[in-house]
């Protein structure tokens, strides 16, 4: 497995303390962009929280999920949360260390007691100290924000600072990428009120016991939401229940749960769970299978493998400006691209995270990880092997066939209605499902690249 090591540098550590106006949650940021560029340690916003208690517990479920590992639980190792300002919200996002649960907790203008934030993204430091004194907040006296330096407080970094190193595995890029591509694609599926939510979220199991029996549905039935043995009309799959137990932080404070997700079929499929607290939302999106992740998926793979998307994703790309709200037509307008090719932009900007995806809202929105997301294009197995097959000349065109030799053997695709099926064991085993074989994706390589009539290209 491909890994790098992320070097995480603050000024200090992140702390609550006490001051003249009441308790100040001071979160240290890394490195970062802006809209002025590059800076070490950027400041998106000061001000008074709303619900002190509730952005606390929301914000430990996040730190929850990014020490987490689900499946093949191991010595944890924690990337400290994204934070994006984006205006008129704050978001915090993490990353399970298994690669197959995401979390984000967006702190809206109503939950930032209407004030309005910068713009950019960073880490934030959440140590242990910081989780235990938050875990104790226990009344909604005022609490103060600051996320980013204090004015004029750091101006070098000679004195003494806090530096993380945490490994950085490839799939876990891959995952974060396509757990935003994989939420595109689903619809609010059912709304639970207050009390509904806490009663069915109680009831789900909280170890992982029964993440053997494989994939688990519910569909809605009146207020409710039931188990069911197969997925019928309107079911959400429900894959590793033990893995939304974080959800349980907030459940005293929830005024909603929303539960998102696909047209359901007979496989497994991943969905979102939301729950709507008081200025906030709770998000937490689960992948398939608990001992799969998100790596694996492919949701991105076309929109990699074309020249066009790479083109279209940077014109998109500078026309962003970290708007919490991504209008595809506003872009289409602006850029003169249809509205087709600039969904596929974002889906590519998507794979370096340079958009996420508001299930809420049902719509991208900008951010810019803090680290080299790019690597996971470059190193995207499928991805790689494709582009050694069409460049070695692996593959031969014959109309809507096509041959492709790998190894000591040959493989057949077929186009129809612009989706590609193999003869091989992949296509066999997922259908579609979790994105094109190696295959498939050398043909479409081969296809754009082939000469047309006349020589043009």
């Amino acid at each position: 497995m491909t890994r790098s090591v992320q070097a995480l540098t603050y000024s200090r550590p992140s702390v609550l303390e006490s001051s003249q106006a009441g308790q100040l949650l001071g979160l240290e940021t890394a490195g970062g962009l802006t809209p002025r560029g590059a800076e070490p340690h950027p400041r998106f916003f000061a001000g008074f929280l709303a619900s002190p208690r509730v952005a606390a517990r929301g914000l430990l479920a996040v730190a929850d999920v990014a020490s987490a590992r689900y499946y093949q639980r191991t010595l944890p190792s924690s990337l400290d949360p994204v934070v994006t300002g984006n205006g008129d919200r704050l978001r915090f996002e993490s990353f399970s260390g298994c690669c197959g649960v995401y979390a984000r907790l967006d702190v809206l203008q109503d939950g930032l007691d209407g004030a309005q934030t910068g713009h950019g993204t960073t880490n934030v430091d959440v140590n242990n100290p910081l989780r235990e004194a938050l875990s104790r907040i226990a009344g909604d006296d005022p609490l103060h924000l600051r996320v980013g330096p204090e004015e004029m407080a750091v101006t070098t970094l000679n004195g003494p600072v806090v530096e993380k190193k945490v490994p950085l595995p490839d799939r876990w890029l891959r995952g974060f990428a396509e757990a935003q591509v994989v939420s595109a694609g689903f619809d609010l599926r059912a709304e639970l009120s207050a009390p509904e939510a806490v009663r069915f979220l109680r009831a789900l199991p909280r170890s992982s016991g029964n993440a053997s029996r494989g994939a688990q549905w519910v569909v809605p039935t009146g207020k409710t939401l039931r188990p069911t043995t197969r997925p019928v009309a309107g079911a959400v799959c429900l894959p590793g229940p033990e893995r939304l137990v974080t959800l349980q932080r907030v459940l005293r404070h929830a005024t909603a749960l929303r539960v998102y997700g696909p047209v359901a079929d007979d496989a497994a499929a991943a969905s979102a769970w939301e729950v709507v607290l008081p200025g906030m939302r709770l998000t937490l999106t689960l992948s398939p299978d608990a001992s799969r992740g998100f790596s694996g998926e492919g949701g991105v793979l076309d929109a990699l493998a074309t020249d066009d998307a790479a083109a279209d994703a940077e014109l998109v790309s500078v026309l962003l400006a970290w708007e919490p709200r991504i209008e595809p037509t506003d872009l289409a307008e602006q850029s003169g691209l249809s509205v087709e090719r600039v969904r596929a932009a974002l889906t590519r900007l998507g794979t370096a995270g340079r958009v996420g995806y508001d299930l809420a809202d049902a719509a991208y929105f900008h951010r810019e990880l803090p680290y080299d997301a790019d690597r996971a294009e470059r190193h995207n197995p499928r991805l790689v092997a494709a582009r050694q097959l069409a460049g070695s000349g692996a593959v031969a065109l014959d109309g809507e066939l096509a041959a492709v030799s790998s190894g000591d053997r040959r493989y057949q695709v077929r186009e129809k209605d612009g989706v590609l099926s193999c003869t091989c064991q992949w296509w066999a085993d997922y259908r579609g499902r979790r994105g094109p074989c190696k295959h498939a994706l050398a043909v479409r390589m081969a296809r754009r690249d082939a000469p047309v009539a006349g020589g043009a290209r």
